[in-house]
C-alpha cells in the first residue's frame, strides 16, 4: 500500500465522512489500513479544524520548549563540571 501523508484537516474530514459508514467500508473508501482509521479515530475522533490546528501548535511549542530546556540543563551542567576543576 503506498504511503502519503495527510493533513490534520484531511483526516479530519475522512472521520466525518465514514461517520455513517461501516468501518470495513471507510477503509476501502479512503484507501486505509484499520490500524491507521483506529489511530486516527483515537487521535482526532471528536475534535474539529480549529481544535487540531491548536493541538499541532500546542506540541509545536512543547518540542521547542524542551529543545529549550535540555539545551540550558547542558549548560548547567557544562558549567558545574567547570567549576569542579577549577576548586
Amino acid at each position: 500500500m503506498k504511503k502519503t501523508r495527510r493533513t490534520t484537516e484531511q483526516i479530519i474530514r475522512i472521520l466525518r465522512e465514514s461517520e455513517g459508514l461501516s468501518v470495513d467500508e471507510a477503509y476501502r473508501k479512503h484507501e486505509i489500513s484499520a490500524p491507521t482509521y483506529h489511530r486516527w479515530k483515537a487521535k482526532f475522533g471528536g475534535m474539529g479544524i480549529k481544535e487540531a490546528q491548536r493541538l499541532k501548535d500546542l506540541e509545536k511549542e512543547n518540542s521547542e520548549l524542551k529543545k529549550l530546556l535540555a539545551d540550558q540543563m547542558l549548560k548547567a551542567k557544562a558549567l558545574e563540571i567547570a567549576l569542579e576543576k577549577n576548586l
